[in-house]
C-alpha cells in the first residue's frame, strides 16, 4: 500500500508542478504581449493562421489547434478582424462556410512580435539542457 500512496503523491506533485509551470509561462508571455495589445489566445490564432501558409482555415481548424481550447474562438477572431490582422471570407456557394486568413498586417505584426516571444521562451527554458528539453517535450506529449 505504501507504493500506491507514494505513486499517488508523485502524480499529484507532477500535476501541480505542470500547472504551476504553465501558469508561470502564461503570465510571462502575457506580460510580453500586453504592450502590443494582444492576448496569448489571439497570438495563438495568428500563429495558427500563419502556419496555414495562405490556405484557408475555418473556425473548427483554428479551435482544434489552439493551445487553450475555448468556446469563444469566434469572439477572438472577431477582435483580430477589427484589428485588421485577420480577414474572413464567406463562401458564396455555402454561406455557412467561413474561411479565415491572416492579413499582411497580421504577418507584419507577427514579424514584430516573434523576436519578443522567442526571447521570452528562450529565457524561461534557459537553464534546461537540450537533452532535458527533448525529454520534457516527449514526456509532456505522452500526456495528451
Amino acid at each position: 500500500s505504501d507504493v500506491c500512496s507514494s505513486d499517488l503523491m508523485n502524480s499529484k506533485n507532477a500535476i501541480i508542478s505542470i500547472l504551476q509551470a504553465s501558469a508561470f509561462i502564461s503570465a510571462v508571455l502575457l506580460k510580453g504581449l500586453k504592450p502590443h495589445d494582444i492576448s496569448e489566445q489571439q497570438f495563438n490564432v495568428l500563429r495558427i493562421l500563419r502556419g496555414q501558409k495562405g490556405i484557408a482555415a475555418n473556425l473548427s481548424t483554428v479551435q482544434g489547434r489552439m493551445v487553450h481550447k475555448m468556446s469563444n474562438t469566434t469572439r477572438l477572431v472577431d477582435k483580430l478582424i477589427q484589428k485588421k490582422l485577420v480577414k474572413r471570407n464567406v463562401c458564396i456557394e455555402n454561406r455557412r462556410k467561413i474561411e479565415l486568413f491572416i492579413t499582411e498586417d497580421g504577418l507584419d505584426f507577427l514579424k514584430k512580435i516573434d523576436p519578443i516571444t522567442d526571447e521570452i521562451e528562450k529565457k524561461i527554458l534557459s537553464n534546461i539542457s537540450t537533452k532535458d528539453l527533448n525529454s520534457l517535450i516527449s514526456i509532456l506529449n505522452s500526456i495528451n
